[in-house]
C-alpha cells in the first residue's frame, strides 16, 4: 500500500532577529556602535525527521513543548515550506486542518463568510459550498453568530468554526493540532466522537495532543520528538513509553 503522507528528512529552520534597527537613525548608529547592531541567530525547529503514514491510520505527534508537533503539522498541511527534506501526499487527498486559530478565516468576514471562502481554498465550488453549510453551521452550534464578524468570536467560537468546516469538507486527511484544548468539555466530546467515526470511515488523521488518554485510545501510531528530533516512531503504545521517560528526565 503507497503512504498517504511521506516526511522526507525535513528540518526546518527560523531566524531569529535581536535588536532590529526600528529607524534609519538606529542603522546609522549602529555602524559605528556594536551594541545597536541587528544581529541574528537560526533556531532549528525540525532536524532530519522522516516517516510515512498510510491511509487509515490515526497517527499522533507527541513531545514536550517546543519540541517541534505544531511547526511539523503546519509543514504537513502546507503552512510552512520545510527548510530541507519534502513532504510528500497522496494525489487528490483532500485535506482538513484545525491547527491554529483565526489561520484561514478573514476577521473582517462574518462567519458565513469564512465559511464560502474557506472551503472554496480547499476546491469546493458554490453550489457544493451550499451543500454542506448548514451542517458546519449546526456542528458548531453557532446559527445565531453566523452574520457576526469573526473578529468578535471568542477563542472557542473561532475553535468550533474552524473544526466544524474542516470535518465537514469530507476531508481524506484530517490535521488537527491541540488548538481543541480551547473549547468547552461538551464540545471537546463532540469532536472527538467525529474524529472517531472518521477512523471508523478509514479517513487518515494526524493529530498533535499532550494527552496520552487521546493517543492511546486514538492513534494506530506515533512520533516522538523532542528538540526537534525524532527520537521513536512507530505504534502507539511504545511511543507513549518513550514520551514518559522523556518526562521522567530532570528539567522536564
Amino acid at each position: 500500500m503507497a503512504a498517504q503522507i511521506e516526511i522526507v528528512t525535513v528540518s526546518k529552520a527560523f531566524t531569529i532577529r535581536h535588536n532590529r534597527a526600528p529607524s534609519l537613525k538606529s542603522k546609522f548608529i549602529g555602524i559605528f556602535h556594536k551594541r545597536y547592531r541587528e544581529q541574528s541567530e537560526t533556531l532549528w525547529a525540525l532536524r532530519d525527521v522522516s516517516f510515512s503514514i498510510f491511509p487509515g491510520e490515526t497517527f499522533g505527534l507527541i513531545g514536550k513543548n517546543g519540541s517541534g508537533k505544531s511547526t511539523l503539522l503546519k509543514i504537513i498541511a502546507g503552512i510552512y515550506p520545510p527548510t530541507q527534506g519534502a513532504v510528500r501526499i497522496q494525489d487528490r487527498s483532500r485535506v482538513g486542518t484545525m491547527i491554529e486559530l483565526g489561520v484561514g478565516f478573514h476577521p473582517e468576514l462574518t462567519g458565513k463568510e469564512n465559511v464560502f471562502l474557506g472551503a472554496s481554498i480547499h476546491g469546493l465550488i458554490r453550489k457544493e459550498i451550499e451543500a454542506i453549510y448548514d451542517a458546519v453551521v449546526d456542528f458548531s452550534e453557532l446559527a445565531n453568530f453566523m452574520d457576526t464578524a469573526v473578529k468578535n468570536y471568542s477563542s472557542g467560537m473561532q475553535a468550533r468554526l474552524g473544526f466544524a468546516l474542516a470535518v465537514n469538507l469530507n476531508p481524506d486527511l484530517l490535521l488537527v493540532d491541540e488548538v481543541l484544548a480551547v473549547g468547552d468539555e461538551a464540545f471537546q466530546e463532540k469532536c472527538m466522537n467525529r474524529m472517531q467515526h472518521f477512523r471508523a470511515a478509514g479517513k487518515t488523521i494526524v493529530f498533535v495532543s499532550h494527552d496520552p488518554g487521546l493517543i492511546k485510545n486514538l492513534c494506530d501510531k506515533a512520533c516522538v520528538l523532542d528538540h526537534g528530533a525524532m527520537i521513536f516512531v512507530g505504534d502507539a503504545e511504545p511511543a507513549l513509553a518513550r514520551y514518559h521517560e522523556l518526562l521522567k528526565r530532570p528539567g522536564a
